[in-house]
């Protein structure tokens, strides 16, 4: 695994996704190649243009979507002021990049593995099927609320097999829970591995379902980062009793340098 390194980086092109007019809300960003010798799917980086100045201190937490021999992808979603003023970058643009951070999932070539990604958390996984060596043992169930092209789909619909469920209504949620407890019963029973990423309320019935039916499951958690390398104290969550340091076991750990990839009944939500 690689040290994390500050690079600074040149933005190669920022390509907009599911774009009505000129209200587009979800990019992907290719930047110049970090020189990071290896890297995990699940992992995450600390961004900051150098456009943000003196107004935005801070760098944003992203998670991978990917990275080739050539170039990084971030795909992020405008939600603030910081993915607002990232929405324009523009060719040539310097960004700093700190990373890559934080632990990756499991990738067990020979297990039947089910991903499980509930809007934005689809953004992992375009990594983990491209860098995953056995393609034909994973496949994905997608929940959404925006139109699928919205999300970076086509990239992992090209590796593995995808189904997809968009809520408009209650009685989608419903549907979507049934398909997920059943697909999850399925990976039980052939001793396979469920990977999840979402937002929390995703992920606290994924892991439910998981301690329910006894498949191994690994959650990545979106909490708020600051600083990205367990210094602030500010991206905490509570462990259990399975935690493997037996000194923490109950206690407090920081998301972003233990996690943000955690087995699920490791971690309380």
């Amino acid at each position: 695994m690689s040290e994390p390194q500050s690079s600074l980086l040149t933005a190669l092109d920022l390509v907009p996704f599911g774009q009505n007019g000129q209200e587009g809300r979800f990019f992907a960003l290719r930047l110049t190649h970090p020189g990071w010798a290896r890297w995990r799917p699940g992992q995450f980086v600390m961004l900051r243009p150098v456009s943000f100045g003196l107004e935005l201190p801070w760098a944003r937490p992203f998670g991978i979507c990917h990275m080739t021999s050539r170039y990084l992808i971030c795909f992020f979603q405008v939600a603030g002021r910081g993915t607002r003023r990232m929405a324009e970058l523009r060719p040539g643009d310097k960004v700093r990049v700190w990373g890559p951070l934080g632990n990756g999932f499991a990738i067990e070539p020979d297990t039947p593995t089910l991903l499980l990604a509930g809007g934005m958390g689809i953004v992992p996984f375009v990594g983990y099927v491209h860098t995953h060596p056995k393609p034909w043992n994973v496949s994905m169930l997608f929940g959404h609320r925006e139109p699928l092209n919205c999300y970076p789909l086509d990239s992992i619909n090209e590796r593995i097999t995808v189904d997809s469920l968009r809520e408009n209504t209650p009685g989608d949620l419903d549907n979507f829970i049934f398909g997920m407890q059943e697909r999850m019963q399925d990976v039980a029973e052939q001793g396979g591995l469920v990977l999840a990423c979402g937002p929390q309320p995703f992920l606290r019935m994924v892991q439910q379902l998981s301690l329910d039916l006894g498949v191994r499951t690994q959650l990545s958690l979106e909490n708020r980062m600051a600083c990205g390398v367990g210094a602030c104290l500010g991206c905490v969550s509570r462990v259990t009793d399975k935690w493997p340091v037996q000194e923490k076991r109950g206690g407090l750990v920081q998301v972003c340098n233990h996690g943000p990839v955690f087995w699920a009944d490791q971690i309380e939500l």
